[in-house]
């Protein structure tokens, strides 16, 4: 292209210029440079401040992208351990309606499936049940007594129902 932006990020730096290169290679070489300045520019300008200040400084724009990714890899494993947490220790207390409740364990859930967790259906419901307060027992034997299995939307009907007995 006319830019060059992503020549620096798919194609390796060449080597430094000596004696013996070629005006090819010379010109070749001035063109990657010049693609890398710009493309760590760009990048610069549009990655958020704290985001810049937590990555190692680079002149390269291929590192510099790198350093992005690597950031985020680590970002994500420890946002996925606190939507996983938040999920297992999640307790309706009747603050929010059964719904809204339900609701946020399956945002919670959609949260994790998009960091590449696997969230089986059947793992949120048992998480749903798990959550409830113990005049819900008779609820949840009655779950666990029949032979169908509810998938959450199944559950959140019932459980929407059966809040209304309880308030």
């Amino acid at each position: 292209g006319i830019l060059d932006l992503d020549m620096a990020i798919t194609i390796d730096e060449p080597a430094a210029i000596t004696d013996i290169s070629s005006e090819d290679e010379i010109a070749f070489n001035e063109t990657w440079s010049r693609s890398n300045r710009l493309a760590l520019m760009f990048m610069r300008m549009c990655v958020a401040p704290n985001v810049k200040t937590s990555v190692p400084e680079t002149t390269k724009a291929k590192e510099f992208l790198n350093n992005i990714k690597d950031r985020f890899r680590a970002a994500d494993k420890s946002l996925a351990g606190k939507l996983m947490a938040d999920l297992t220790t999640m307790r309706f207390d009747g603050t929010r309606t059964m719904n809204e409740h339900i609701i946020e364990m399956t945002n919670l859930a959609a949260k994790l499936r998009v960091l590449g967790m696997t969230v089986d259906d059947s793992f949120v419901v048992q998480f749903v049940l798990n959550s409830l307060p113990p005049d819900y027992g008779p609820f949840q034997i009655n779950y666990n007594t029949i032979k169908d299995k509810w998938n959450v939307n199944d559950l959140q009907s019932m459980l929407v129902q059966e809040a209304v007995s309880y308030t």
